[in-house]
């Protein structure tokens, strides 16, 4: 079997990538140690061509074409010749990419095109209250059009895309985040008293805002408290920066508190397991998530996390049975649920425990890989 994902977001050292990268990373390096033929394409962050072979998986990074108001059509051309370069060379059976991913990609026959739901642009429009872009919302109509099969990582975005955008009597079939087990798991490591760690992309539906609101509350009552935030800066349309907005704005209501407040910047992926290890609790309070893997992760090193009640929040957690879930736009429930954990040092230490059991059980990564090449050859017996 030949599988080759389309993202411009594989892990590249020295450049920022989203959770689609890293999920691509974790499952294509999976599929190849069960013996499948893996190739990833997509466009390179600089004006130069790429390949290379990084752990079995056959990478192509295009040349970026900066040609305004044309490079989207002069990318997705060298795509499509790319793919017919390697499917000549050696045919492949499932291209997998993100909810636009096929708009412009020519089908081939005999290749059956998947789309993995992340969290598209009709999906992200609703969660954040605002209106379908008539450009990306075209593209994405388009690219459901083209797919042979759909694959939600969660229940919640199954059902809320499906509001919008019809799957067309395809098959659907859920199959949630894989999970690095042995790199996020416990760490014998001193935990830091009172220290709250979070990691993602620092901006608004990350509800780190709010966690910043929450930490004043919560310094009132455990004054050695610390957050460190870990993550790359999100700009504002303007170029502007969400973080520097927050230092600016947020900073100011903490007074002496904003010392105890640390953004360390983006880091390596294999260093974000070091960071669970020494936090007292991990807290994601995000506005919207479409599986996440934050929080799995962090669960998945016995660590306490708070996460959102809100989208599939419910999936990941039972609430004070594997973690604590809180209303992301509400500051006191957040800070409520932090001073919780630190009030009950024995008891997150048995639901630390429950929730990587839980972990292993449904976001494993043999569990998930084998779920994934069960679906894959299920489409190939359908196509025959």
């Amino acid at each position: 079997m030949h599988i080759c994902f389309i993202t411009h977001e594989y892990p590249k050292t020295g450049f920022p990538h989203g959770g689609f990268g890293s999920f691509v990373k974790i499952i294509a390096t999976a599929l190849v140690t069960k013996g499948i033929h893996v190739s990833v394409v997509g466009i390179n962050y600089s004006e130069t061509n790429e390949e290379s072979i990084e752990n079995g998986v056959a990478l192509y990074r295009l040349k970026k074409n900066t040609v305004k108001g044309l490079s989207w059509w002069l990318n997705s051309k060298a795509i499509n010749a790319k793919i017919r370069e390697i499917h000549k060379k050696k045919p492949i059976d499932i291209i997998e990419t993100a909810e636009l991913g096929l708009a412009f990609l020519t089908k081939i026959k005999d290749i059956q095109y998947v789309i993995r739901l992340h969290g598209g642009h009709h999906f992200f429009a609703e969660a954040e209250n605002r209106g379908i872009d008539w450009w990306k919302g075209f593209q994405e109509k388009r690219s459901f059009a083209k797919a042979d099969a759909f694959v939600p990582v969660s229940n919640y975005v199954k059902t809320h895309t499906e509001k919008y955008l019809s799957y067309r009597k395809k098959p659907v079939t859920t199959i949630f985040y894989p999970i690095n087990t042995d790199l996020f798991s416990p760490l014998h490591v001193n935990v830091v008293p009172f220290q709250i760690v979070f990691a993602g992309t620092i901006c608004e539906k990350k509800g780190i805002r709010q966690l910043i609101q929450a930490f004043s509350i919560v310094k009132e009552k455990y004054p050695e408290a610390t957050l460190e935030i870990y993550g790359r800066d999100w700009l504002f349309p303007d170029g502007s920066s969400y973080q520097q907005m927050l230092v600016e704005k947020e900073f100011p209501k903490l007074g002496s508190y904003a010392d105890a407040v640390r953004f360390h910047g983006a880091i390596a992926f294999e260093s974000l397991p070091a960071k669970y290890a020494q936090a007292s609790v991990c807290v994601f309070p995000s506005h919207m998530e479409t599986q996440g893997l934050v929080a799995p992760e962090a669960m998945a090193m016995e660590k306490m996390v708070v996460f959102t009640k809100l989208g599939p929040g419910p999936e990941t957690i039972t609430d004070y049975e594997t973690g604590l879930l809180c209303n992301p736009h509400n500051p006191e429930d957040i800070a409520e649920k932090i001073s919780w954990v630190f009030a009950n040092k024995e008891k997150s230490i048995e639901i630390g425990k429950r929730a990587r059991t839980f972990v292993l059980k449904k976001y494993g990564l043999e569990n998930s890989v084998n779920q994934n090449i069960i679906f894959f050859q299920s489409l190939l017996i359908k196509k025959r």
